[in-house]
């Protein structure tokens, strides 16, 4: 990927338990399982999604589609519970431990939790991932000194190279800190206090953004995409970019390999929310840039009197300054307006269409199968990345064939407009 310089460390094989239960063996409970995976997820998340997560698009027929609108965002509370309410997400694996699988399941008020499933992935998550020991170290802190504050850091910084480790140690991820804060740097330290109230929001640069958020793909607590890893050195070439964006994670942990664990891949509805999640990261990401780079942009030419009448901002004390979305930003206002520009401009120049086709995107497809067969997962409606890639593929070779083979006669300008409508079996695309 990324002509050879995008090398990161593969996942691993997922934990005996989870792999049984993403499996075809498993049966019933399996079923079970993956039908409300997104549920047992949140049973064992640290943190919370703060999007809108829309429901009503899976009250009619279809497959399964995660839909979520808003600014999301991962939170996380304190430590132990305010007096008087019951523990949740990460304060589960410290406080009234004695009683976790039902506080656990308490937390959902829906959802078909069976407790077997839920004991069993709590073991799992204690012997194998890394967060989930460093917050049982906090709770065994607790038991010994329930009277002493304490709080604790999830640290951002690594030392190890990106490129070749994915797990990092438990030094490397956590430590305690009893008593008062230093005045040391924390720069994008997670801190968990004591006891306080309300949440805070973790940034989406801390190795342990998606880990925290979603332990069934991340059983280990393997990092995530954090700031500094480099990209791999090619003999005789050089490039102005070496460090790693986030985009290009995000690509290469959804790509299907033989030889690597097929957790994320496997999680089906989970892997639906995981793809939305890392995609408003990203997007959150380029807005950052935008934003620290205004100057760079000449977004200078933008602020002027004629915006702030395009705005309807009649009172001048409402116009301040302004973070301007340029035209290369997907979406933006500036963007749609570009576009419908360069169509206007080619139907000036060339005239009005010919010819309006409708190509229709079918997820039984042949080749959507046979990617699915290569890792036991044939009839999944959850592999979106799939789908999407094979529909590129074939309208790229649609547009070869019309402009090549030329059944409607020499096309001399075209115009793509993607609209994407659900039904039993089809997703179709104008």
């Amino acid at each position: 990927m990324g002509g050879g310089r995008v090398q990161l460390p593969l996942l691993s094989e997922p934990p005996p338990y989870l792999k049984y239960l993403l499996g075809t063996k498993s049966g019933q409970l399996g079923m079970n399982f993956r039908k409300n995976i997104r549920a047992y997820n949140s049973i064992f998340a640290f943190t919370s999604i703060g999007g809108r997560v829309d429901g009503s698009i899976n009250r009619s027929k279809g497959p399964y589609i995660f839909r979520m609108s808003g600014q999301n965002y991962h939170r996380i509370g304190s430590l132990l519970p305010e007096i008087g309410k019951r523990p949740q997400f990460a304060q589960l694996y410290i406080y009234d431990t004695e009683n976790e699988i039902n506080n656990r399941m308490n937390c959902l008020s829906q959802g078909d939790i069976d407790p077997k499933i839920v004991h069993g992935l709590s073991e799992m998550l204690d012997e194998h991932n890394i967060l989930v020991k460093t917050f049982r170290m906090a709770r065994d802190r607790y038991k010994e000194h329930p009277e002493c504050e304490f709080r604790l850091r999830l640290l951002s910084n690594r030392t190890t190279d990106g490129r070749q480790y994915n797990i990092p140690t438990t030094s490397e991820v956590a430590g305690l800190i009893v008593g008062d804060l230093t005045e040391e740097n924390f720069q994008r330290d997670i801190i968990v206090e004591h006891r306080k109230n309300g949440l805070q929001r973790i940034t989406d640069l801390h190795p342990s953004f998606m880990s925290m958020t979603y332990p069934l793909i991340h059983p280990y607590g393997e990092d995530g995409y954090r700031l500094g890893i480099n990209l791999a050195d090619v003999i005789n070439k050089t490039y102005k970019r070496q460090k790693l964006s986030m985009r290009d994670f995000y690509c290469f942990r959804i790509q299907q390999r033989l030889n690597e664990g097929k957790t994320l891949l496997l999680a089906g509805r989970l892997l639906q929310q995981y793809i939305v999640d890392g995609y408003m990261a990203i997007e959150e990401e380029r807005f950052r840039y935008i934003q620290n780079n205004q100057t760079k942009l000449k977004a200078a030419l933008y602020c002027g009197l004629m915006d702030a009448i395009l705005r309807g901002d009649s009172d001048c004390s409402l116009v301040g300054k302004t973070v301007i979305l340029p035209s290369s930003h997907t979406g933006g206002p500036r963007y749609r307006a570009q576009n419908y520009q360069d169509a206007m401009a080619i139907c000036r120049w060339a005239g009005y269409p010919d010819l309006f086709l409708t190509f229709t995107c079918n997820p039984k497809w042949p080749e959507i199968n046979e990617m699915l067969r290569l890792i036991d997962q044939s009839g999944d409606d959850n592999r979106v990345d799939i789908v999407c890639k094979v529909f590129q593929i074939k309208l790229f070779q649609l547009m070869q064939d019309l402009k090549k083979q030329q059944p409607f006669g020499k096309i001399i300008a075209c115009k793509f407009k993607l609209k994407l409508k659900h039904s039993n079996n089809a997703s179709v695309i104008n």
